[in-house]
C-alpha cells in the first residue's frame, strides 16, 4: 500500500505562483511513475504531468513551460511547480502514485482569481 497527501493548494490572482507538494508513505519503492492530475467543476479528470522513477517527465500542453514537476527522493516527495498561473487552472489538484495499483491523494483546491 502506499498513501499519498497533498498540500500547497490556495487562492492565488492570475499570474502567480504556487507550489504543490506530494508526500508518499508505504510501499514507496513499488511505484513506477508519480504524476498530478486536476479536475475542474464540471470537466473530467486530466492529467497534468508525470515523473517516472528514473527523472522522465512529461506534461500537458497547456501547462508547458508554465509548470515543472519534480521529485526529492529523499523526502519521498513530488513537487509541482505552477507559474503563470491562468484562471482556467482552477482545479482540484490530486497527486497518482502507479505501481501497477493505482494510488490517488486526497486533492488540494488551487483557485486563480483576482
Amino acid at each position: 500500500q502506499v498513501q499519498l497527501v497533498e498540500s500547497g493548494g490556495g487562492l492565488v490572482q492570475p499570474g502567480g505562483s504556487l507550489r504543490l507538494s506530494c508526500a508518499a508513505s508505504g510501499n514507496i519503492f513499488s511505484i513506477i511513475v508519480m504524476g498530478w492530475y486536476r479536475q475542474a467543476p464540471g470537466k473530467e479528470r486530466e492529467l497534468v504531468a508525470t515523473i517516472s522513477v528514473r527523472g522522465s517527465t512529461s506534461y500537458v500542453d497547456s501547462v508547458k513551460g508554465r509548470f515543472t514537476i519534480s521529485r526529492d527522493n529523499a523526502k519521498n516527495t513530488v513537487y509541482l511547480q505552477m507559474n503563470s498561473l491562468k484562471p482556467e487552472d482552477t482545479a482540484v489538484y490530486y497527486c497518482h502514485g502507479y505501481s501497477g495499483h493505482v494510488y490517488w491523494g486526497q486533492g488540494t483546491q488551487v483557485t486563480v482569481s483576482s
